[in-house]
């Protein structure tokens, strides 16, 4: 199975045959400079294929569909799309926050604990969801300010372990609110495609154009138009 997400700044690429990883690499842009999904995530791809020995053993897409950066969502769609049609190829599609709550629940830290997944939304923003210690989604995804989300945790029943790039970026407000957000240095913040593929061996498989993303708010430049509109008409 080949897997990639490319729901944050950083691009992840993963081939696993069952439970095993056989491949994973990912690339991120240096700090200050725009995200590189478009030129970097096809030749991750390419790479992975070439090492595992060409596209004859890959007989599963997974992609991940967010909620996450929209640009980045929209490149790593239509490129599973292209190849799922190319290869004839079944896709699957899982959620970004699902897999990085995946990742979180492999650590000790996580054992019959509630795990968060926070994706920085930008916006001064945050994707958030909530899994229960089996893995299974308590509520999410959503967007919420830091604000909102830190009134979600303080509700909850038992002090969940948060990761994610957004869980980095709101520590604060997690933390006071009684989460346990992971060190800054932890893999876990990480968004990896090998738990794109984990998490697809549980999903239907789709045809190419029945894979969609979610993307919870529409995109900045709609924002943009429907604000340059008010505008005008005042």
């Amino acid at each position: 199975m080949l897997g990639f997400d490319t729901a944050t700044a950083a691009v992840s690429v993963a081939i696993t045959r069952g439970p095993d990883r056989l491949v994973e690499c990912a690339s991120a842009a240096p700090a200050g400079e725009h995200p590189r999904h478009a030129s970097a995530l096809l030749a991750e791809i390419e790479r992975a294929v070439r090492d595992v020995g060409g596209w004859s053993g890959v007989d599963l897409l997974a992609v991940g569909i967010g909620p996450g950066s929209f640009t980045g969502l929209r490149v790593g769609i239509a490129t599973a799309r292209a190849l799922g049609q190319a290869l004839g190829t079944p896709l699957a599609g899982v959620g970004s926050l699902d897999a990085l709550a995946c990742g979180i629940g492999e650590l000790p830290a996580a054992l019959e604990r509630p795990r968060l997944a926070v994706i920085d939304a930008k916006r001064s923003q945050a994707f958030a969801a909530l899994h229960d210690p089996a893995g299974r989604a308590m509520w999410g995804p959503v967007v919420e300010t830091p604000d909102a989300l830190a009134e979600r945790v303080a509700a909850l029943d038992s002090s969940p372990v948060a990761a994610g790039d957004g869980a980095v970026r709101f520590r604060r407000d997690l933390e006071d609110a009684g989460a346990e957000v992971l060190p800054e240095d932890e893999a876990a913040h990480r968004l990896s495609a090998r738990h794109v593929c984990l998490l697809a061996q549980g999903v239907a498989s789709s045809a190419p154009d029945e894979i969609k993303p979610i993307y919870l708010r529409p995109p900045d430049a709609e924002t943009w138009r429907e604000r340059d509109r008010g505008q005008r008409s005042g």
